[in-house]
């Protein structure tokens, strides 16, 4: 009992000469000090750092939009904005490439010319799949769906390729319409002029229902070969003619059964039905082994 009573004397002893215990050493000079430190102080001057530069950039378009714009207390003096919609150019503007956001409409005013050009460049109008292109020595217009031509006081169509609605007529002092490829059910003149159509390679005219060429006079020009094809028959209502001076003749005395040449006698049936026979001798009719007239010929 001795020894456990001089051992809790000293353990007193100790607790109680201990006033270290739950001490935490703390800088007088951390005592005073508020703020971020350590990365919030980084990451704050790195936002800092970004917000002086993007209030450079606002500052340089802003001087830029004032220079080019021309803004000033009485407003805007290379523009004007209306509540309709309508943006008016009051100088001369240079621009690059403008889209449209909707439905746009580009006129000038009315006792005064609409100049647009372009710096060695075309100029091109571009809405969806319609194209109106202005070069220096051709204007072209593009579009997959059709174009039409108004007049914007009267409303009256001038020219359009609807043609369901109308016929496809050209305007007044047009003479001559170039295409590569037309489609449309008839090709018609009118009752004192000709109709002419010239090709500088290869014309095809063909009808899902029958190709029907009307005329007081038709007449085929060509500096090649005409070809006709049918898949039932090709009949000739009328008086057709044919210039002997065009077809190919031989010299006086030569044979027929030279081996270089083959002729062949146009023959033509009761019903306007044409065929050909070879020739092979002189004063030669148009017998042949094979009829294609039927009973008669």
């Amino acid at each position: 009992m001795r020894e456990k009573a001089v051992e809790r004397r000293n353990v007193n002893k100790e607790h109680n000469s201990n006033f270290k215990a739950g001490y935490i050493p703390i800088d007088e000079d951390r005592l005073h000090k508020t703020g971020l430190r350590g990365r919030k102080g980084n990451l704050a001057i790195c936002v800092i750092v970004i917000l002086f530069i993007l209030a450079i950039i606002n500052l340089i378009i802003t001087l830029v939009i004032w220079a080019v714009i021309r803004i000033g207390p009485n407003g805007c003096d290379s523009m004007e904005f209306h509540e309709s919609g309508l943006l008016r150019f009051k100088q001369v503007s240079d621009m690059g490439v403008i889209h449209p956001l909707y439905k746009s409409t580009v006129g000038g005013r009315r006792n005064e010319d609409l100049v647009i050009t372009g710096n060695n460049q075309p100029i091109v109008f571009q809405q969806g799949t319609t194209k109106l292109s202005v070069e220096k020595d051709k204007t072209s217009i593009t579009s997959d769906i059709g174009m039409e031509f108004v007049d914007p006081r009267t409303q009256n169509t001038l020219f359009s390729t609807d043609y369901e609605t109308h016929e496809f007529h050209l305007p007044n002092g047009v003479k001559i319409l170039n295409v590569q490829k037309a489609s449309t059910e008839r090709i018609t003149s009118n009752a004192t002029s000709d109709l002419n159509i010239k090709v500088d390679g290869r014309a095809i005219v063909r009808g899902n229902e029958g190709v029907f060429i009307t005329g007081k006079t038709i007449e085929f020009r060509m500096g090649g070969n005409m070809e006709l094809k049918a898949e039932n028959s090709i009949i000739l209502n009328g008086t057709v003619m044919v210039s002997p001076s065009r077809l190919p003749s031989s010299s006086y005395g030569e044979q027929f059964n030279n081996g270089n040449w083959l002729r062949f006698k146009l023959c033509m049936c009761a019903d306007g039905t044409l065929f050909k026979v070879q020739v092979t001798g002189h004063n030669m009719g148009c017998q042949t082994s094979v009829n294609p007239c039927g009973a008669t010929h």
